[in-house]
């Protein structure tokens, strides 16, 4: 049975945005009717689990409002409906990588806010809920290392920066848009970020194929492994890789995301690396091709450990 944390509260209400938010609700539909998942709601995070990671000032501005422009840097309207969510889904982030200590592995029905910093928010992201789980469960003796696979179409600019002060994490980014300062760079070459010792980069050309994401995986894979194997995997499953999805150069189809996916989970699975996945990006117009991305993570999950 694999437990997946969703709670209703994860949706913020942010306006007719073309981040689909209501896709999270209509994904923990469909996989809740899956008779391998356990639906399972998640506490908030604390202040305490941010100040681990995040400035005091930025903080109080997502839960105030004010600055303004701090507050919603992350692109998102702000409301006081905004901290209340955002504490629930990195409580989901905490909770999935949690369970996956002890079960092997989870999910959570919430995104990784990978280009969140320290002291400010970024490309829907608001506080970053993977180093936030990772903290916590460092905190809680846990772990003391873990790995970060993002497979999301967009490098994890945030992710980068705030793993490069942790030496005990090794993030590596698989993408097909570069980012930075809230700026999405469609073809990888215009923009060259620098890669730090454990946090690491691996593009992927312009109307890349099946036939280049596997080895981009399989290089990955022995980044991840190269300072030993890491207590826990947290792995961002984007489904804005998809050909449809008007951000992605990529020649990526709902079976090759699927293939994606179970290839993770395989590589998770001989290494008995315990794992925890994350939802993330997907702006495709019908919204109904993001959702079937995400639930085909599961589906691909029940492959490899069902």
């Amino acid at each position: 049975m694999l437990t997946t944390f969703y709670h209703p509260g994860y949706a913020a209400p942010i306006g007719d945005h073309i981040m689909p938010i209501r896709k999270f609700g209509l994904v923990a539909k469909e996989v809740g009717e899956l008779p391998f998942v356990k639906l399972a709601e998640p506490t908030p995070v604390t202040e305490a689990d941010l100040l681990r990671v995040h400035t005091p000032e930025y903080i109080n501005a997502i839960r105030t409002g004010e600055p303004r422009d701090l507050a919603e840097s992350q692109k998102f309207p702000w409301s006081p409906q905004l901290y209340p969510s955002v504490l629930l889904t990195n409580g989901g982030c905490r909770a999935a990588a949690e369970h996956a200590i002890s079960h092997g592995s989870s999910a959570a029905l919430v995104s990784g806010f990978h280009h969140a910093s320290a002291d400010h928010g970024e490309g829907f992201c608001t506080f970053n809920g993977l180093i936030v789980a990772i903290e916590a469960l460092r905190a809680s003796s846990h772990i003391q290392t873990c790995a970060i696979l993002d497979c999301d179409l967009h490098y994890g600019n945030g992710t980068a920066a705030l793993a490069a002060s942790r030496p005990y994490i090794q993030a590596v980014s698989v993408y097909g848009n570069d980012y930075n300062n809230n700026e999405a760079f469609r073809d990888v070459q215009t923009l060259h970020h620098e890669d730090g010792v454990n946090h690491r980069s691996i593009p992927l050309r312009s109307r890349a194929t099946l036939e280049d994401l596997l080895p981009a995986l399989e290089q990955a894979f022995a980044m991840i492994l190269e300072r030993g194997r890491p207590d826990l995997l947290l792995y961002q499953a984007g489904a804005d890789p998809f050909h449809l999805d008007p951000y992605s150069p990529l020649e990526l189809d709902h079976d090759d995301l699927l293939r994606r996916d179970e290839e993770v989970f395989a590589f998770a699975h001989g290494q008995s690396i315990p794992i925890a996945w994350v939802l993330a990006g997907g702006y495709t117009p019908d919204v109904r091709q993001v959702v079937k991305v995400h639930v085909n993570t599961f589906e691909a999950w029940r492959r490899v450990f069902g």
